[in-house]
């Protein structure tokens, strides 16, 4: 696989830069498109971003290693991350993550075989008054149940 943006996302990166004083300070928007485009942040990928934005890749690393939005290894097509700060915590955060793992046969950080889920702690999505919740992808399952939960997943294996 060529590591190339798209004319669209280099159209994207270059309007996301001209609201900054200098290129190292689109990392995180350059970052995102990266991730959305090739599905996670190889080391190759952090590569072709600093050069992109013509800075050091240990930049680059620093930024994508601080971030935990930002996937370092390839994750599922569906990406379930589960909070378990205090709110969640105290809501059953860590029950719903068993739950999960337990339905899926995969443990904290892992990836099913078929590469459809991939399941993770988060530390705070900042959404406690849902608690227990989790961010599939991009959006938020809320008030999280085991019925909600079986739901869910049968909705997302289809998919």
């Amino acid at each position: 696989m060529e590591i190339k943006f798209t004319e669209e996302n280099l159209k994207k990166l270059k309007t996301a830069m001209s609201h900054y004083p200098n290129t190292a300070a689109a990392v995180m928007p350059a970052l995102w498109l990266a991730q959305e485009q090739f599905g996670w942040l190889s080391a190759e990928v952090l590569e072709y971003v600093g050069s992109v934005l013509n800075i050091p890749y240990e930049h680059v690393l620093g930024v994508a290693e601080f971030y935990t939005m930002y996937n370092k290894k390839p994750v599922g097509k569906h990406h379930l991350q589960v909070c378990t700060n205090v709110s969640c915590m105290l809501r059953g955060g860590y029950d719903v993550a068993d739950y999960i793992a337990g339905k899926l046969n995969i443990n904290m950080g892992e990836t099913t075989p078929d590469g459809k889920f991939t399941l993770s702690e988060a530390e705070c999505l900042g959404s406690c008054g849902t608690a227990p919740m989790m961010q599939v992808n991009n959006y938020y399952e809320e008030n999280l149940s085991k019925d909600k939960i079986d739901s869910l997943l049968e909705k997302l294996s289809k998919i």
